[in-house]
């Protein structure tokens, strides 16, 4: 066992991402009956859908899940006193400052893991309590750190500066990924996009279709004075850069960014005027596969990357 299966008793230390409009019970449970850790995505969920979920989530596995959340939305106390009430052990914050519930969650008997996306937020939240940190970097899809430190330096800083357990996430979608964070100092990976292309996940499945087909250079991140995410460049996409060839003011953004366009998009399958939130790794994914299969082809790519390492010669 290491720092992470032990930390949250799983087999593998492979975090499903708590990804918006993918991540339902079906996922967490199958990512958890896999021998992973899977997170309820609470952040594209009203406080009783998200009841509805864990309790779905409870009959669907005996093993370890957790619910992620974003702490900018609305409803947060709300949120929190529900996944108090249905027993949630393991809870995962992001997108503010964990202080502000980590002592909460933690007095309940509660595992704490807060989202940062560079040393100082890593630093910011061990001091607030935290058991573990998700490192994100610059690769990650959806909503990104505005450092733009990408992972392959921003894990090794964390990693320098903290002691408690660090998950690597941003650009891991694959065995030899998984081995490079964990060279580089990460404990286990948060993976979000190749389990966004599972057939478990609830996206629409013309979106899971898109990511297959997402290549090199397909995605780029955007809107930096709303929040930074990062999109497949889609007409949606497109019409935002070309608002931007206006200087536009941050009003003209949010209008034409409206409401729920990552429902939209991601949800709904309008592939068009959608937000479609994915990862620069989208490249190396091909197929759309069952979560155990993702697991398992990590696990052994993992494996055997770990054998081909010890024949380096120089």
């Amino acid at each position: 066992m290491n720092k992470i299966t032990k930390l949250f008793n799983i087999k593998y230390p492979i975090i499903q991402g708590g990804m918006i409009w993918n991540s339902g019970y079906k996922l967490a449970s199958a990512v958890s009956n896999a021998g992973g850790l899977g997170l309820i995505g609470a952040g594209s969920m009203y406080p009783e859908v998200l009841r509805e979920h864990i309790q779905k989530c409870k009959k669907a596995t005996d093993k370890p899940f957790g619910v992620n959340i974003p702490m900018l939305y609305p409803n947060i106390e709300e949120i929190m006193n529900i996944v108090v009430e249905e027993g949630v052990k393991i809870v995962f914050t992001s997108a503010g400052n964990p202080k502000t519930w980590t002592s909460f969650l933690k007095e309940k008997g509660i595992t704490v893991v807060h989202v940062v996306s560079s040393s100082v937020f890593a630093l910011k939240a061990q001091d607030a309590g935290v058991d573990a940190v998700v490192a994100e970097g610059f690769e990650a899809g959806g909503h990104n750190g505005r450092e733009e430190t990408t992972t392959l330096t921003l894990i090794p800083m964390v990693k320098e500066k903290i002691q408690i357990p660090l998950i690597a996430a941003g650009g891991i979608a694959t065995g030899r990924g998984m081995l490079a964070a964990m060279i580089l100092g990460a404990d286990g990976v948060q993976v979000g996009s190749r389990f966004a292309a599972s057939i478990e996940s609830s996206a629409h499945n013309n979106f899971k279709e898109t990511i297959v087909n997402t290549t090199e250079g397909g995605t780029q991140l955007t809107l930096k004075e709303l929040a930074p995410v990062r999109l497949i460049k889609n007409k949606f996409y497109h019409d935002v850069q070309d608002l931007y060839q206006k200087c536009p003011s941050k009003e003209e953004l949010v209008q034409l960014l409206g409401r729920a366009r990552a429902k939209k998009g991601m949800f709904e399958g309008d592939l068009e005027e959608g937000e479609l939130e994915i990862g620069q790794v989208a490249g190396l994914i091909h197929e759309i596969l069952s979560v155990e299969q993702i697991i398992q082809q990590m696990i052994a790519e993992f494996e055997v990357a770990c054998k081909e390492k010890t024949t380096f010669e120089f």
